[in-house]
């Protein structure tokens, strides 16, 4: 992959039900959808001169397994006309399992979608049900099965632990039921509790409690362990692959300041140290396009403090870490020169290593990337 290449990313803000603790832009009702396909067609050729080569294409969301194959091989048609795609793009789709199988799956992948993430979340039915996720744990079962006799040879499993209530031993469980359908890819992610949603407001009234520290600390050193014997490549602080060729190669461009376009609704682009996004409404999307202007909400136009400060801290969540070099010559800071007593203290902690010119953290760093990034 050429780490220059931009990638390219479609927000599609369209939900069956709403879950209680997501926080990502969607809508419950399907009515915008041929409004909003037509809108986006429009985004795309505005952009057109400004991004004209991809090589990742994600559909994120919301939920883009609502839309059918018909409407999923428009919108990549429409990429098609706009931007050139190089050979053997990733091209990403985010499913719920309630809307896989067979005939679906096929379709989709006969489009030119060639990688799955499946939002499983859970194997434990009353996990699901604390969730507010629509499928049951059966249905994510026939979900990957389904995907497999498709075709797919390139699948992630999203998967959550530190849900308010749950036991080890049911997380541990999930994780042995994903690992016997031997994916790609999994994301592991601790719940966030955004405050905005359902979930957040029975925080705040004290309805629910959260794991304490310690507990959400096991989580995720039982994660890195189960995983790490089952032979997978720890390569972000959330994420695993089975092998090398099989990690995201779209989001990696999120990591390391490569450039990349967000289109619909809510979505974020980044390009020549500009970061700017779209207005969080499906109806302002609309109406912003429908006269003749882009969709943008803000921006902000990062300093070069700003971008080393990014770097260090998207670069110690990765395991690759920090390559010292490439970043003294990007942001003109030797980091061993600036940090050396700080980073020497980290390094004899057990919180980072310095091996082969890249700054990388330990297991147990990864754990505590956020804090890293404040050296």
């Amino acid at each position: 992959m050429n780490p220059k290449v931009p990638g390219l990313y479609t927000h599609i803000p369209f939900c069956i039900s709403k879950c209680v603790y997501c926080d990502f832009y969607s809508v419950t009702s399907a009515s915008k959808i041929p409004d909003f396909l037509q809108t986006l067609f429009k985004e795309m050729e505005m952009y057109r001169d400004r991004f004209e080569v991809f090589d990742t294409v994600y559909f994120g969301g919301g939920t883009p397994s609502v839309l059918s194959p018909k409407q999923l091989d428009r919108i990549l048609n429409r990429v098609g006309k706009n931007f050139k795609l190089l050979p053997n793009p990733e091209i990403t789709l985010e499913t719920n399992p309630a809307d896989l199988n067979r005939t679906y799956l096929e379709a989709i992948r006969d489009i030119g979608i060639n990688r799955l993430n499946i939002g499983v979340q859970s194997f434990d039915q009353e996990i699901l049900g604390f969730l507010g996720r629509r499928h049951s744990r059966n249905q994510a079962f026939s979900a990957i099965e389904c995907s497999r006799k498709a075709g797919f040879t390139n699948i992630g499993l999203d998967l959550i632990y530190g849900v308010p209530g749950q036991a080890m031993g049911s997380w541990l469980e999930t994780l042995r039921h994903a690992l016997d359908f031997k994916p790609e890819h999994l994301s592991c992610y601790q719940l966030t509790v955004e405050p905005r949603t359902p979930l957040g407001a029975r925080v705040q009234r004290g309805d629910v409690v959260l794991p304490d520290e310690n507990l959400q600390h096991e989580f995720f050193m039982k994660t890195a362990e189960t995983l790490g014997e089952a032979r997978y490549i720890h390569y972000e602080v959330s994420n695993f692959a089975r092998e090398e060729n099989f990690v995201s190669r779209h989001n990696q461009k999120y990591w390391d300041h490569t450039p990349y376009l967000g289109l619909g609704p809510s979505a974020h682009s980044f390009l020549d140290h500009r970061r700017w996004w779209n207005h969080r409404s499906v109806e302002r999307y609309i109406r912003a396009l429908g006269s003749g202007t882009l969709p943008v909400e803000g921006e902000e136009i990062l300093t070069i403090d700003q971008l080393r400060l990014e770097a260090l801290y998207l670069g110690l969540r990765t395991k690759q870490g920090i390559h010292l070099q490439d970043y003294a010559t990007r942001y003109a800071c030797d980091l061993l020169a600036a940090k050396g007593d700080m980073l020497t203290r980290l390094r004899e902690a057990g919180f980072i290593d310095v091996k082969d010119g890249y700054l990388q953290p330990t297991r147990t760093g990864l754990l505590m990337a956020d804090s890293l990034a404040l050296i």
